[in-house]
């Protein structure tokens, strides 16, 4: 069924990468692809106010279906209001289904066809979630863009998921899909369907075909970044590319590091989100176009430089590498708050140097002068 209250306009393709330029319309705004999306696991991006996010140009936000669900309750934010009015953010809002929270409580979970039953992480309390039942949570909280109740996998080449069990797992992820919307009914919501598979290409195929009858603006990729090698995750993409919709927004789900962007860009992914950002300011590190540096070392000690020189946050603006320190060292909170608005400001402005380059015809030059220079990691 068509909904006018979602829309996607391709602007701009790379000739050299997959790399896609667009705009997302949304009943709580647009969004300008590509995109990086910060993380508010508890309706909140940690540490940091609406104010703030506004102030670093973020155009959406996540929140946690499964968290939510257990604190404060859906029911909770659906009497406040839903999650816009609950956390106070005007713009658009995404939900994922709780599904890899539910995959993160191996020792904790038993799957059927049915839904997952599951041991609260708070009280160890039984509950069980199926599809119609993540549906109604994300109908309650009220976010612009839903993910459908899916099954991930473990990818980790030492004791990953075999062939049979993500092949038993894309028939869960499809039937689970199936009544995902049918139970589906808010015109203010769009369902992204999500494409699993672990790293079976096949199985990754059929997916995609299970979810291109449900994908009407928009679609996800799950079950990445989950263990596996970063070359492994840019391979599965580069077989993706082609067969995903060409005239709807990919979301790679949990992927954001700076070198897993400008790649995942690439590749023709639209949108990304990451807890990263906020969770490595909290231990004193930070992003920077040459790598990960930890503010916390000595070696910053008398460095009286911003983290980086050419940030325009107000951490750069305002505040040297040394002052971040000390207050990372004597666990001041204001340390892990303005490394947040630093790292989160520093995606999202790379994000929005991604897509002026691609607009700009030289996407391939800034991807390859970036890869040049930054210095990665090959695993997550």
């Amino acid at each position: 069924m068509e909904n006018k209250n979602f829309s996607f306009e391709l602007i701009k393709e790379c000739p050299h990468t997959g790399a896609r330029a667009g705009i997302l319309h949304t009943p709580h705004g647009d969004i300008e692809t590509p995109i990086f999306m910060p993380v508010g696991t508890q309706a909140t991006v940690k540490g940091l106010r609406p104010d703030d996010l506004h102030d670093m140009e973020a155009q959406i936000i996540l929140s946690n279906t499964y968290h939510l669900f257990l604190r404060p309750g859906h029911e909770i934010v659906k009497k406040a209001g839903g999650l816009h009015k609950f956390m106070n953010w005007n713009k658009p809002i995404l939900t994922d289904s709780g599904g890899f929270q539910v995959f993160s409580l191996a020792d904790m979970r038993k799957v059927s066809d049915e839904g997952v039953e599951f041991k609260s992480h708070l009280n160890g309390e039984k509950i069980f979630i199926t599809p119609e039942k993540a549906i109604e949570i994300e109908n309650a909280l009220g976010a612009d863009i839903i993910m459908a109740f899916d099954q991930c996998t473990d990818a980790k080449e030492d004791g990953g998921a075999s062939y049979a069990e993500a092949l038993e797992a894309r028939r869960k992820t499809k039937l689970w899909l199936e009544r995902c919307v049918k139970a589906h009914n808010n015109p203010n919501q769009m369902l992204f369907p999500i494409v699993q598979g672990n790293i079976y290409k096949d199985i990754r195929a059929m997916c995609v075909e299970d979810c291109l009858p449900y994908a009407k603006c928009g679609i996800a990729i799950g079950g990445l970044s989950v263990g596996e090698e970063k070359s492994i995750m840019y391979d599965i993409l580069d077989f993706l590319n082609p067969i995903l919709p060409h005239d709807q927004p990919r979301y790679l789900m949990g992927v954001g590091s700076p070198d897993c962007l400008v790649e995942g860009y690439a590749r023709g992914i639209d949108m990304m989100d990451c807890v990263l950002p906020t969770r490595i300011a909290r231990n004193g590190t930070a992003f920077t176009r040459k790598g990960k540096i930890a503010i916390k070392n000595a070696t910053y000690k008398e460095d009286f430089s911003p983290i980086e020189e050419e940030c325009d946050c107000y951490a750069c603006k305002n505040f040297s590498r040394a002052y971040i320190r000390h207050l990372i060292n004597t666990n001041e909170m204001l340390g892990a708050e303005l490394l947040s608005i630093h790292n989160l400001r520093f995606l999202l402005k790379f994000a929005k140097d991604c897509r002026n380059a691609i607009l700009n015809d030289n996407f391939k030059e800034f991807h390859d002068e970036f890869m040049a220079s930054y210095k990665i990691k090959n695993r997550f």
